[in-house]
């Protein structure tokens, strides 16, 4: 039997979301980032399927996004930010998809373009899970997948300049039914960026992050996370 993309999707969230209920890691009463994607919606989905069959209770959640607090709405996931007192600035675990994950759970995030409030929350929590279908498993990050980096738009020029020191081609990412640039839920634009030969992401997330005007990148490497990937042939990978 072989399963689809989506199917592979669905597979990762539901099994990551049930495994981490009974080893312990969600519990009633703790407080959750939830991420932003096509498989984060799975895994969002199937959490509020827990809490309606009474499993866990008082989940309390941040969103990394206009997508996801529309879907906690939908499903009837209490919303906070971190700056709630209730929630203290700090998670006990967050959940998300990813857009590439090397052989390290180093990652390539921001393909929805919501990487900077993905990453606060991610670097925020006591835990960190990701889940994934097994076409996001890859050798080496930033040749394939495009590497997006949040930028304000008054610096794109610099930036760009700054980014092709390092490398990179870079593209600014266009909108779909949207005329003119993808402006992010922050109000900045993204440069989607690419290297013809493989790049040390942890070094490559400090060296952009340091250059003025760049809000933030889509390399994930300071806090590995646990990385459920769900393979076509209807298994799931631990990692």
């Amino acid at each position: 039997m072989t399963i689809s993309k989506d199917e592979q999707k669905t597979l990762a969230a539901r099994t990551a979301v049930d495994t981490l209920i009974k080893e312990g890691a969600i519990f009633s009463g703790m407080k959750i980032g939830l991420g932003t994607g096509s498989t984060a919606m799975p895994a969002v989905r199937r959490l509020s399927e827990r809490i309606s069959d009474g499993t866990i209770q008082d989940v309390k959640a941040v969103a990394t996004s206009f997508q996801t607090e529309l879907a906690c709405e939908e499903y009837g996931i209490p919303i906070y930010t971190l700056n709630d007192k209730i929630i203290g600035g700090c998670l006990d675990l967050a959940i998300d998809g990813a857009d590439e994950i090397d052989r390290q759970n180093c990652l390539i995030k921001g393909g929805g373009a919501a990487l900077l409030r993905e990453k606060i929350i991610a670097y925020n929590a006591a835990a960190f899970v990701i889940v994934a279908d097994e076409s996001k498993a890859v050798e080496t990050l930033g040749t394939g997948f495009a590497l997006p980096v949040e930028i304000i738009p008054g610096a794109r020029v610099p930036v760009v300049k700054k980014l092709e020191s390092l490398g990179a081609s870079c593209v600014l990412r266009e909108g779909v039914k949207k005329a003119g640039p993808v402006i992010t839920d922050n109000g900045n634009m993204i440069l989607d960026c690419t290297w013809k030969k493989p790049v040390n992401p942890s070094e490559m997330e400090e060296k952009i992050n340091s250059i003025t005007g760049v809000v933030e990148c889509g390399f994930f490497t300071f806090v590995k996370p646990s990385v459920f990937i769900a393979h076509s042939d209807g298994t799931v990978e631990r990692r």
